[in-house]
């Protein structure tokens, strides 16, 4: 055969086997090969922009009931607002009706003719109201849409009256329900609101706060002075201590967000400050905790955009391990005598300390600054929980207020830690006839649950007992011996985050569920515990408001959220899942939020957005959105994001992880106790894989991961503990190294080691894995992130992992937010658009490279601030 002849024949069957290799790879629909030829490389940024956070929240109204109650009685208001305006409505749980409290359209004609100034039904500019006079009337203010308005008498219009300043000035009206006649209160001027440096007394005579770091009081006569001017030179103010001090206060000191910078101390130091004061119930005496930071050292941080020059914050900041930390002391003042007693609360080596407080009227729940009186009846009895540094042993106690002497009523002991913060703020104990018997929470068991105790602190009883979880009380109906509380996981087939309202009686007997959807419920019981409100929803349904009586039968359905003008934007609901963790054995409950416009046939990168815990799981249970204009912490402003986010063309995961919630087991929720960096990714990777083989469109090849805070810590540690698995991360405000983060969340959910020497002397040591100690690791592409000024989660925190970086010779990204703490609610939007380029950069390969981030400036108007003044 000649060479030519065999060449031929060999070109020919290499171009078949190549055209039959080529068909053959392209008919398979999800190879390696075809995988990369339906994966999306073009980012979605006109639909990331119209489900931005700014613009959804002009797209829902409101989604919950919240109940103000009359004076005597158990009707309530509400306003509701929809797609048609807000409304008020009057409910009487007796007569099982609901009436709104005025005409819209008739109030809008009586405000525009009394006014002069245009009103229609939709745009009222009524936000609350208040009943009074035996309530049958209602009074309200609108704020003028315009900087001054007509004169309220016709003589007034004379001239030389429009050369005055223009001047906003609110309009105050009255409303008789029986006749619907509105009246315009010419001179009526609005009462203060409470300062926050008062701590008023129950009986509304004594006002206590601090001055020069000491406590002073003042009578009733003397703070309305104080408030009608606060600088007024004849109020008369009384000085109780002279032993306060700098670090050693009776003012409420100054953390995270609140801290003053150096100059504003020196300006501020001699006006009224708060204190942590709390009263007994009769007013007779009041309680204070006192802390000691005077040996714990200092940390600071520059604010550079501080005008004129920048400043410098100082502040005391106790760091794990460290041999100074806070010390705490109770003391006891009696009113009339102005004499004060020590609690002889002293027993564990740097213990914390905290006074019980009783729960407060729901008709006072969401009154301004409502404060809470201590627990006891009496002002001869208060009761307090002491717990170890290593939070491990926990004394439930009683003190005796005429000589500070103490009774330990309940011990709790722990090999990992107790969660204190729970105990001691956020479910105290409940006590029944002045201590005759007290409600205990405790996790004792292996889940939270309730316990009845004599009052000399012997158990008498469970009153709970089984695999679920009780969160907080919410009534107890003393002479009928029931227990109103709410509980997550006792309710078969369905998420066991999902809070429901129980009732049981003190001997445990007769447990019954009051809220039975299926469904996360939020409750507000009224304080006759004849009804209460239940709003409830979950991710992929609308959200709900009915009220129920005591049996939990439905008194009326009061609101379904209006949601209209979302759905009709072409949002869809989230989609609740459900997958293993590593182990193979433990549930896990996440979210998934998918592009509006997937296309199932292709792929789509994932984004996981991170929380791990402990003190808490941020996983979505209800519908996801707080109104922005409630917002006051990045946690709300976050439960924006996941939606635009997802809009790039991505689909983003929230999900659980063993160690990462309270309202599991404390199994669940201890896993992480020892290992705080890496405890909760393998169950994220797990959860991401498993969700692959489910859906097609999910590509497990091109994971991002984010997180802000403990969510910063984890995203950065998932790039470096698993760095061929996650391939992005933007991580914000990261404690990546607990060293330098406050003590109290380190040692406690980390565990600290408490040593006693021979000679009796008790030290504490720390050590914890830290991000900088795997740097080396890093192969993907990380967006670091911090605010300059973070007080709580300091930026020495990210610093340290980008020095670390810089030594192992990485690329990486670094971002300063000038002028920022640990929460961003100005700077959120940029920083939600920051992430979103940063993502489509790496993950989908293509991002927006302009200078300008169009979508902000679009809803920036240009033109200055709206000079909206003159008189018709």
């Amino acid at each position: 055969m000649n060479v030519r002849l065999f060449s031929g024949r060999l070109g020919q069957v290499s171009s078949r086997l190549f055209l039959f290799l080529a068909l053959f790879i392209l008919a398979l629909p999800s190879g390696r090969l075809g995988a990369q030829d339906n994966r999306i490389t073009k980012a979605n940024y006109e639909s990331a922009a119209k489900f931005a956070p700014g613009k959804i929240d002009k797209m829902i109204f409101d989604l919950s009931v919240e109940p103000r109650w009359l004076e005597k009685s158990d009707r309530f208001w509400y306003g509701f607002k929809t797609s048609k305006g807000r409304i008020f409505y009057l409910v009487d749980p007796l007569r099982k009706s609901k009436q709104p409290v005025f005409d819209n359209v008739k109030m809008a004609a009586r405000l525009t003719e009394l006014s002069r100034f245009p009103y229609d039904p939709e745009h009222l500019p009524i936000e609350t109201i208040k009943f009074i006079k035996n309530d049958q009337f209602v009074q309200f203010k609108v704020d003028p849409p315009y900087e001054t308005g007509p004169p309220a008498k016709e003589e007034e219009a004379k001239a030389g009256d429009e050369k005055k300043e223009p001047k906003k000035k609110a309009l105050f009206f009255e409303y008789e329900l029986a006749t619907g006649k509105l009246i315009r209160l010419e001179n009526f001027e609005e009462p203060p609101q409470k300062p926050v440096w008062a701590s008023v007394s129950p009986d509304e005579k004594t006002v206590v706060f601090a001055r020069n770091h000491n406590l002073y009081l003042m009578d009733a006569v003397n703070y309305q002075k104080a408030l009608k001017d606060p600088e007024a030179k004849d109020v008369v103010e009384t000085q109780l201590t002279t032993d306060g001090e700098d670090n050693f206060s009776f003012a409420v000191r100054g953390w995270g967000e609140h801290n003053e910078n150096n100059i504003e101390k020196i300006k501020n130091k001699d006006k009224r400050k708060a204190t942590g004061v709390v009263w007994s119930q009769d007013s007779k005496k009041f309680a204070v905790v006192r802390e000691d930071s005077r040996k714990v050292n200092d940390l600071w941080v520059i604010n550079s955009v501080a005008e004129p020059r920048p400043t410098l914050e100082t502040y005391k900041y106790a760091m794990p391990g460290e041999p100074d930390v806070p010390q705490f002391e109770i003391l006891v003042f009696d009113r009339e005598t102005r004499s004060r007693v020590k609690v002889k609360a002293e027993n564990f080596k740097d213990q914390q300390v905290n006074i019980m407080t009783a729960r407060a009227q729901a008709r006072l729940r969401y009154e301004e600054r409502a404060s809470m009186p201590w627990l006891a009846e009496t002002s001869d009895k208060l009761y307090f929980a002491r717990i170890s540094r290593d939070m491990t042993k926990l004394d439930l106690c009683v003190a005796d207020t005429a000589t500070g002497d103490v009774r330990v009523l309940v011990e709790e002991r722990s090999n990992t830690y107790i969660a204190y913060m729970f105990y001691a703020y956020w479910q105290p104990p409940v006590l029944l006839g002045n201590g005759r018997e007290l409600i205990i929470w405790s996790e004792r068991d292996g889940w939270s649950h309730y316990y009845l105790y004599d009052g000399d602190g012997k158990l008498k009883n469970p009153i709970t007992a089984g695999p679920f979880s009780c969160r907080t009380i919410e009534a107890v109906d003393e002479r009928n011996r029931v227990l109103y509380f709410t509980a997550c996981g006792r309710e078969k087939n369905e998420d066991p985050y999902y809070q429901h309202l129980y009732r049981i009686n003190l001997d445990g007997t007769g447990l019954k569920l009051l809220s039975p959807e299926n469904a996360n419920h939020s409750i507000v019981v009224a304080d006759s515990r004849l009804s209460f409100i239940d709003n409830f929803s979950r991710v992929d349904t609308t959200p709900k408001s009915v009220l129920r009586d005591a049996l939990g039968n439905v008194i009326l359905d009061l609101e379904t959220a209006d949601l209209s003008v979302l759905l009709a934007s072409g949002y869809q609901f989230a989609e609740p899942f459900q997958v293993k963790a590593d182990d193979g054995i433990t549930d896990l409950y996440g979210v998934m939020w998918k592009p509006f416009d997937l296309d199932p046939a292709k792929k789509y990168p994932v984004i996981l957005w991170v929380y791990p815990g402990p003190q808490t799981e941020e996983v979505a249970k209800s519908f996801p959105f707080v109104k922005a204009n409630m917002a006051d912490s990045y946690s709300i402003l976050f439960s924006y994001k996941n939606t635009g986010l997802a809009q790039f063309g991505f689909v983003v995961l929230e999900v659980g992880n063993r160690g990462g919630s309270p309202e599991r087991s404390k199994w669940y929720q201890n896993y992480g106790y020892g290992n705080l960096r890496d405890y909760g990714l393998a169950d994220k990777k797990a959860a991401v894989e498993q969700l692959a083989s489910r859906f097609p469109y999910i590509d497990s090849r091109r994971v991002g991961i984010f997180g802000h805070s403990g969510g910063g810590f984890m995203s950065t540690a998932a790039m470096l503990v698993y760095p061929d698995f996650f391939k992005a991360a933007v991580s914000v405000s990261g404690n990546h190294d607990n060293n330098v983060y406050n003590y109290m969340w380190s040692e406690t959910h980390h565990g600290v080691k408490e040593v006693v020497d021979k000679d009796g002397k008790t030290t504490f040591e720390y050590t914890i894995d830290k991000n900088s100690e795997i740097a080396k690791n890093l192969k993907g592409h990380l967006l670091l992130v911090t605010g300059d000024v973070d007080s709580n989660v300091h930026p020495a925190g990210t610093l340290r992992v980008a020095d670390a970086l810089i030594k192992a010779n990485k690329r990486f990204d670094f971002f300063i937010l000038p002028g920022i703490g640990h929460s961003y609610p100005t700077m959120f939007p940029y920083l939600y658009w920051l992430a979103g380029d940063y993502f489509c950069r790496h993950l989908i390969g293509d991002a927006d490279t302009s200078v300008d981030i169009i979508p902000l400036n679009q809803e920036r108007e240009q033109s200055g601030e709206k000079k909206l003044n003159r008189n018709p």
